[in-house]
């Protein structure tokens, strides 16, 4: 079995060097994939009706979506970025080295500031702007606090465990 990686609508996805694709995963349409980008079992990337960005060492874990709405949004991850299982990223933009905890949803236009936390199970609503090196929580998602210097590395250290795993998962059993 293989990742399904295929065209749509004339654009085909464009994979950087070292990405790693589960087996289950499903990347469709204008979605690019930096170096050393890692997409876990069972997650869907599908660049239909937008685009997918998403940048170099960022990992999306197990049974997330990345998609986003027709004419009104894309979506952009960025560098060292951890997005957490079961997570919607909606036409969202999360920036490099934040952190987006287990079954987070992101919608349409909203903004994950660099180095931020969004804490399990939270909704981040259409245009919120999460400022850089914070924590929100809740639904809708507030500020809570701001991260100190070893949280707010979090985000690109778990992005560095992720890619590890990720090469021991891409060798033949």
């Amino acid at each position: 079995m293989a990742a399904i990686v295929r065209g749509f609508a004339g654009k085909l996805p464009r994979l950087g060097v070292g990405v790693f694709l589960a087996d289950t995963a499903v990347v469709i349409g204008d979605v690019e994939l930096g170096d050393d980008v890692n997409v876990w079992y069972g997650s869907v990337l599908r660049g239909d009706v937008g685009f997918v960005r998403i940048g170099a060492r960022s990992n999306i874990q197990d049974l997330s979506m990345v998609h986003m709405t027709t004419a009104l949004s894309n979506a952009e991850i960025g560098e060292d970025v951890t997005v957490g299982h079961g997570v919607i990223v909606h036409g969202a933009r999360v920036e490099s080295g934040a952190l987006v905890g287990m079954g987070a949803i992101l919608l349409d236009n909203c903004v994950i500031g660099e180095e931020a936390w969004v804490a399990a199970g939270s909704l981040v609503s259409s245009r919120t702007e999460v400022p850089p090196r914070t924590l929100v929580r809740g639904s809708p998602a507030r500020v809570v606090r701001e991260l100190n210097d070893e949280e707010a590395q979090r985000g690109r250290l778990t992005a560095l465990h992720y890619l590890d795993l990720a090469r021991g998962h891409a060798e033949p059993a």
